[in-house]
């Protein structure tokens, strides 16, 4: 029996949902849109420039996971900018120079999100209130999800579940949906409507404002803000009201009560009887009455076409709501009715009519639409092209709808309006994209004098409510109902004809699906020599992806490969280190000395060996000036950097340090005896790690003592104290005879040092006032220091540098808890209960934190990190955020005075009280254990590696952990294998590059690689190809990609009627009117394209073509191996199945083609020439070589040809039921087949009777979409996908009874993926270390051990890796524990996800063999306490898991 773990290693990408909406700030708040520098600009620009406003969060979801990001708007800068600011993405446009996305929260659910919507909140609180999250999921759940500032993340406010036995009447007897459940909410935040089962209604009541005075101020009072909640909930059935199809429906503008508009066909259609039956739709609106549970139906209107399928409601002070069809858009309200042909074929309903037409021809099924203004309304086409819609409105009727073309863009999921200039474009099939849009008539409302009006009613700036599009109450709209009527309709038609709008594109979101097909190939600069790990980095995935105009090809690479510049021999190395130095540098203007800091070249470079150390000077050559310099060289050197703005350098040694003027020393100190406790064994102590941070240098000594070393800025020199924690008599690690497991400094630079705000007195210092105090001007932009410290009992805390007050202090740091909380502030059931006891307790003793780091990389918004690495290798990683407890003054004064009059008006005053930090996942596999020795430092902060920040981890797996949006992202470096010495080099022949030294003694000068963009799960290169890739094949001798393109080409009908094919036709073509024979219609036009990688890592280039024949469309394209049986030689040559596409009267036909690809010997160019083709019946659809054969399905039949060398000739065949082969794998004489309808078969070749015969096959019927076989050792195991992102590995046992003589497969192990997977690659595992360690069984069953990589229509990557008995038990157990001892976001239950879904079909329950590592890699977030009782639970330790988890880990790395 096999054994497999499920591991995600890529999330999927493609945008389903997106939402905008005040998530993590309301209205009143004006925390996202600081502008930079706000001079007086905006007084004599005010007329002209448009105000911004609040902007709402931005939430998005892809399959299972939900985004919440922050808009940040950059305006228009007056003064110099400090820096160099690079100009931002898209120009300056209304004075807003750029706007950017940055992650708020991010999470990966135990399901897939099937609609969002955000429930805002109305009435006269809604600027101080903030909106929630409305989420579906199949079959009928719903979470409603608000942000909560106290964990700085999603909470949950209710949850409502319409499933299982008491819910099953809902249904109405029926097991399939076409959809799953759809949400939406009324504008002012009344209620919300779910449809679930497609015609149940389930009504949501929201909590009203102003319902329970006392409660809401109280609420208000307590620091958080109040989000929308749903109270409770109710069901309507709408067949109960005479309705059966419902097609989408929404909630209108402008009503006392909630009022809702359904869309549903009374009786349906079809194709054939369209011509006299196609206004089969209507619309009826009910009113809502939440507390008496009553809808009376109040309009409704009748006769809409049969396509019609989508609502959308028209904003005040219009309201109604428009229809859109395929054909159509209607516009219906209660008082008065409009509509609009698109094209030719809309029909009116009584045909006598005359619709009022568009200016162009355009299709709109498919469409996606938001509001502009509240009467231009923009909509994204199936084509991707924007389309703005306008409203003719004369102030009671609109009068006539009018569409217009504008900029065509990507190919959408969804469209959402964030704020009043913004909008953001959804994509499955390419980027999403953050759009800024400017209207450009200078009217901005309906007429300019409208404007003043309007504001003085609202004693508001104009902009404020124009952002918001659900009316703050009924008054509202009437009064500017009555305006706009007084200006009459002339005025507004010019108006609304000169409105043009102008778009700049500010931000997009990466996409690597949906992966339809992809190729294993070697890299451009891949080490011929490299092996084991190091060997997987030479690889890289070449993904099919996108559609149409946004089809790309993905080249995505696991791990970095840094470009080599050049490299040395330099066995021994301890260390490097970069410095800078300028002779001529002087106290010349901040700004400028600013500008030029980033662009400084390096002066030296110091190389720490074991005995010595080496100073080389990084001018144009890197030349050795070791002697004659006046660094310390007799000894290894422990740091070095840079003091004093640059203008000193300091080097610290083991028993001393030197401070530099370039090359000449200019003091040396040296670390005596500390003075305090001048016991005898601290004579002998030694600087065992060090920290940098301009004017101070902190030191932990080995003897656990810390001492500082203190610059003084004038006389450029520093002197030694020893700090004595005065401060923190309150916290539990009060003595200062606590030694120190390590520390850090935090330089919080200026101008606006964040940690700042967090102070109890931030109020009392601000930012500006706290700077100029400095000695002089010099440290205006300074910031504050701190000195971050942790004891070797496991706790942290944070001082002052020059005085040393402790300002935030936590516990037990070292455990790992998801939130750390001043110990001042921490509620009372703040303390952890001691779950351990005392034998689980000494496991704790031996741990501590041997690594400390903080910090905050630029950006204007950005907040600190703090990194922590324990003993045993684990790396905890917070992300600081400021929140303002409610009643916390009190309750520090209370807890100070308790403890005793401890400097309760001192020290007590300035803790960083508001200060907390948010524990972030890092998706990182390189846990070390630490030798009992002395341990290196392994994180190195970089600012700048090719326009990137973050920091590199060193050591045997090292990794690139880059903060982009302030999110990090983790990318490893497995080509050297494991790394010592790290650290950034800026010269003349290496811009904003890296050094690093391996192990085995190599020093390398690289570039980080430009064409990869890192801000993605994995570095990707996206090479666009303007059309839509279906299947790409990889040609190792000569580094090709062959692959499938087709582009969608615009024909006249009467061409593509003529070429179906039919004779009989020809005589109807003539009856076409002469309208009809010119229209066009798309067809996609298919082709082969040959492709290289460019050597530069550039675009790549298209080397040959092969075009198909019209109307042949081809299905595979693959690389084979055929034995040309004349010359008994081995040939490759490129196999391409096709099909013709002619419609239903033609039979299918398909040609399969063999070309060679070899190279002319006078030019580089490969040429590709066609040796063989033949027409067979069916349409081929799939190819493979088995055993020097060619193996081809052709319809219905699987035949085996041989190869000649001029032409194939058939010599098995294998004539089954299976409709149409979508794939065909093999593994030495094994045939596996999956078929589109009727699963899976398991077939055997035999060379001696020359036949192909059926072992065994799955009787169910099943939609495959991949199929692999998937081997552990000697076990064979078939791997199945299907429609329903089910997969199930199936196994071929003739001996068992249950197999019906083995004519049955039977089912190993089934899972629910959560993804349509289309492609597995089977990929050898890498064998672990400790997996020979345990030996378990004999080595070759380790060895031959492979696990599938698979590719989903969402953009995520995923692998299913065989695993062992003893570990699948193992993590089985930890599995069924962590279901209960996790929190689930929104409520969701992984046990319930990963169940196999039939969709109604009798389904026997398979094994459950998989292991969900979705759900273990929580594991390592609980607390270290839980992790060990959990362990205990489960019957194992904490370190076995583990390093089970990284075995996985390190198996399936494969890029």
């Amino acid at each position: 029996m096999s054994f497999a773990a499920y591991k995600m290693m890529h999330c999927p990408t493609g945008i389903e949902n997106c939402a905008s909406g005040f998530i993590t700030h309301s209205r009143a708040d004006v925390v996202p849109q600081i502008s930079p520098i706000q001079t007086d600009d905006l007084d004599s620009e005010w007329p002209a420039r448009r105000e911004m406003g609040p902007i709402p969060n931005l939430i998005v979801t892809a399959a299972n996971v939900l985004e919440v990001y922050i808009v940040r708007v950059q305006e228009e800068v007056r003064r110099e900018p400090k820096g160099n600011v690079e100009p931002k993405r898209g120009g300056l446009m209304d004075g807003v120079a750029g706007a950017s996305l940055e992650l708020a929260c991010h999470y990966r659910l135990h399901g897939n999100i099937e609609t969002m919507e955000v429930l805002s909140v109305g009435g006269a609180e809604a600027s101080r209130k903030r909106d929630s999250i409305t989420l579906t999921f199949k079959d009928a759940k719903i979470s409603v999800l608000e942000y909560d500032d106290s964990i700085h993340g999603l909470r949950i406010s209710s949850l409502h579940c319409f499933e299982g036995p008491e819910w099953l009447h809902l249904k109405r007897g029926r097991e399939q949906f076409a959809r799953g459940p759809l949400v939406k909410v009324d504008p002012q935040g009344r209620c919300g409507g779910v449809l679930v089962y497609d015609l149940q209604m389930i009504i949501l009541k929201a909590t009203q404002a102003g319902s329970g005075l006392v409660g809401e101020d109280d609420a208000l009072g307590s620091g958080g803000a109040v989000a929308a909640r749903i109270e409770s909930s109710y069901m309507m059935t709408l067949r109960d009201l005479d309705m059966r199809h419902v097609k989408d429906f929404t909630f209108v503008h402008g009503y006392i009560e909630p009022v809702m508009v359904i869309l549903h066909e009374r009786e349906l259609t079809w194709a054939g009887c369209v011509s006299w039956k196609h206004h089969t739709c209507m619309i009826s609106a009910l009113s809502i009455s939440t507390t008496l549970k009553q809808h009376p139906l109040i309009w409704s209107a009748a006769n809409l076409p049969h396509d019609a399928y989508k609502l959308l409601a028209v904003p005040s002070p219009i309201g109604g709501v428009l229809v859109f069809g395929a054909n159509t858009i209607h516009y219906h309200s209660q008082s008065a009715s409009c509509a609009l042909a698109l094209n030719s074929y809309a029909v009116s309903h009584d045909s006598s009519q005359e619709m009022p037409r568009s200016s162009f021809n355009v299709e709109l099924d498919a469409a996606y639409a938001t509001w502009l203004l509240s009467d231009v309304a923009l909509l994204s086409t199936k084509t991707g092209e924007l389309l703005l819609l306008t409203l003719v409105y004369d102030g009671r009727v609109v009068q006539r709808l009018d569409l217009s073309k504008s900029k065509a863009s990507v190919l959408s999921s969804g469209i959402t309006t964030i704020g009043n200039s913004l909008f953001f474009l959804a994509s499955r099939l390419g980027d999403s994209m953050l759009v800024q849009f400017s209207c450009g008539s200078g009217v901005s409302m309906l007429s300019s004098n409208l404007k003043e009006e309007v504001g003085d009613i609202e004693g508001d700036a104009p902009s404020a409510k124009r952002l918001r599009r659900s009316p703050s109450d009924a008054l509202q709209d009437m009064l500017s109902g009555e305006e706009l009527s007084l200006f009459g309709s002339t005025p507004n038609k010019t108006e609304s004809a000169q409105k043009t709008f102008s778009f700049a594109v500010r931000d997009s979101l990466i996409n690597v699906g949906p992966l339809k097909d992809f190729s294993y190939g070697l890299r451009i600069n891949a080490d011929a020599n490299a092996t084991g790990i190091a060997k997987q980095s030479n690889y890289e995935l070449v993904c099919c992806s996108g559609h149409g105009k946004n089809g790309s090809l993905c080249v995505l690479r696991q791990s970095v490969r840094p470009e080599v510049i050049t490299e040395v021999e330099l066995p021994g190395c301890k260390g490097i280190w970069t410095v800078y130095h300028k002779n001529t540098r002087s106290h010349n203007t901040d700004s400028s000395k600013l500008a030029d800091d980033d662009d400084e070249y390096h002066a030296y470079l110091i190389i720490s060996l074991e005995a010595r150390t080496m100073v080389l000077e990084t001018a144009d050559l890197l030349s050795e000036v070791t002697e004659s310099v006046d660094y310390y060289v007799q000894g290894k050197t422990l740091a070095a950097g840079n003091l004093f703005g640059r203008r000193r350098v300091i080097q610290v040694y083991e028993r001393g340090a030197r401070i530099l003027d370039g090359s000449f020393m200019t003091q040396d100190v040296s670390f005596g005896a500390s003075n305090s406790e001048s016991s005898s064994g601290s004579e002998n102590a030694v600087v065992s790690s060090v920290s940098i941070a301009d004017p101070y240098v902190l030191l932990r000594m080995s003897d656990g003592s810390i001492r500082l070393l203190f610059g003084d800025p004038t006389t450029c020199t520093v002197s030694v104290t020893t700090p004595s924690f005065e401060s923190s008599k309150i916290s539990v690690c009060a003595s200062s005879k606590k030694s120190v497991s390590a520390c850090t400094l935090y330089h919080d630079k200026g101008p606006d040092p964040w940690l700042r705000k967090t102070r109890t007195d931030a109020w009392l210092s601000t930012g500006v006032g706290e700077a100029i105090d400095g000695t002089d001007g010099a440290v205006q932009d300074h910031g504050d220091i701190y000195c971050v410290v942790c004891y070797e009992n496991g706790s942290l805390e944070m001082f002052d540098t020059p005085n040393f007050s402790c300002v935030f202090s936590v516990e037990k740091f070292m455990s790992g808890k998801s939130h750390l909380v001043d110990t001042l502030v921490e509620e009372v059931d703040g303390g952890s209960g001691e779950l351990t006891n005392q034998g689980r307790k000494d496991n704790l003793q031996s741990m501590k934190v041997v690594e400390l780091a903080m910090q905050r990389w630029s950006g204007q918004y950005s907040r600190p990190f703090l990194f922590g690495i324990l003993s045993d290798g684990t790396i905890l990683c917070y992300h600081a955020y400021f929140y303002e407890g409610s009643d916390g003054t009190t309750k520090v004064e209370d807890s100070a005075s308790a403890q005793g009059p401890v400097g309760v008006n001192g020290t007590n005053a300035s803790r960083l009280r508001n200060l907390r930090f948010l524990r972030v996942p890092l998706d990182i596999y390189a846990r070390e254990e630490i030798s009992s020795g002395s341990h290196s430092q392994r994180i190195t902060i970089f600012k700048n590696i090719g326009g990137y920040q973050g920091f590199f981890l060193l050591g045997s797996r090292p990794a690139w952990v880059m903060e982009l949006r302030e999110r990090l992202r983790v990318h490893p470096q497995l080509c050297d294998g494991s790394i010592v010495a790290f650290t950034v080099l800026h010269n003349v022949n290496c811009n904003h590059g890296l050094i690093y030294v391996t192990s085995q003694g190599v020093l390398k000068i690289c570039q980080l690689p430009s064409d990869s963009s890192y801000d993605n799960y994995w570095p990707v290169q996206k090479i666009p190809l303007k059309a839509t890739p279906h299947q790409v094949t990889y040609y190792a001798e000569k580094n090709l990609y062959p692959l499938i393109v087709s582009v969608p080409v615009l024909k006249p009908l009467n061409q593509v009627i003529s070429s179906l094919g039919d004779q009989d036709q020809q005589t109807e073509n003539q009856n076409l009117g002469s309208d009809e024979q010119n229209r066009f219609y798309t067809i996609d036009e298919f082709e082969i394209r040959i492709m290289e990688p460019d050597k530069s890592g550039g675009p790549w280039q298209t080397k040959a073509t092969i075009p198909m024949q019209s109307s042949e469309n081809a299905l595979t394209v693959r690389m084979v191996t055929l034995l040309n049986t004349e010359t008994k030689e081995n040939e490759t040559l490129l196999a391409i199945g096709t099909a013709y596409v002619q419609g239903e009267d033609v039979a299918a036909r398909g040609r399969v083609l063999l070309f060679s690809l070899g190279k002319i010997t006078d030019s580089s160019q490969p040429l590709v020439s066609e040796v063989y083709s033949k027409e067979l019946k069916g349409a081929i659809s799939a190819l493979a070589s088995l055993q020097g054969h060619l193996l081809i399905a052709s319809g219905p039949k699987i035949i085996l040809h041989k190869w000649t060398g001029s032409e194939l000739n058939g010599i098995a065949f294998f004539d089954a039921p299976p409709l149409h082969a979508v794939s065909l794998n093999i593994v030495k004489n094994f045939i596996l087949i999956g078929d589109i309808h009727t699963s899976i078969y398991f077939l055997n070749w035999k060379e001696q009777g020359a036949q192909l015969s059926l072992l065994a096959k799955d009787f169910g019927s099943l939609d495959c979409f991949a199929t692999e076989f998937l081997i552990d050792g000697s076990t064979l195991s078939l791997m199945v996908s299907d429609d329903q992102k089910n997969i199930q590995i199936f196994y071929y046992a003739p001996k068992m009874s249950e197999s019906w003589k083995g004519q049955k497969l039977l089912s190993r192990a089934e899972f629910h993926v959560g993804a349509h997977v289309t492609k597995f690659l089977r990929l050898q595992m890498l064998s672990t270390a400790s997996s020979d360690r345990t030996g378990t069984g004999p080595s070759s069953d380790k060895t031959n051990r492979f696990a599938l990589l698979f590719g989903t229509l969402d953009g995520s990557i995923g692998c299913i890796a065989p695993v062992d008995e003893i570990t699948f038990r193992r993590l089985q157990s930890l599995q069924k524990k962590l279901v209960d001892s996790v929190p689930h976001v929104a409520g969701l239950n992984p046990k319930a996800f990963r169940q196999f879904r039939s969709n109604g079909k009798a389904h026997r329950p398979g094994p459950d063999s998989i292991v969900d590592c979705e759900l273990l890699c929580h594991y390592e977030m609980l607390r270290l306490e839980e992790q060990l009782e959990i362990a205990h639970q489960v019957g194992t330790t904490r370190s076995q898991i583990l390093s089970n988890l990284i075995d996985l880990s390190i198996g399936t790395s494969f890029l």
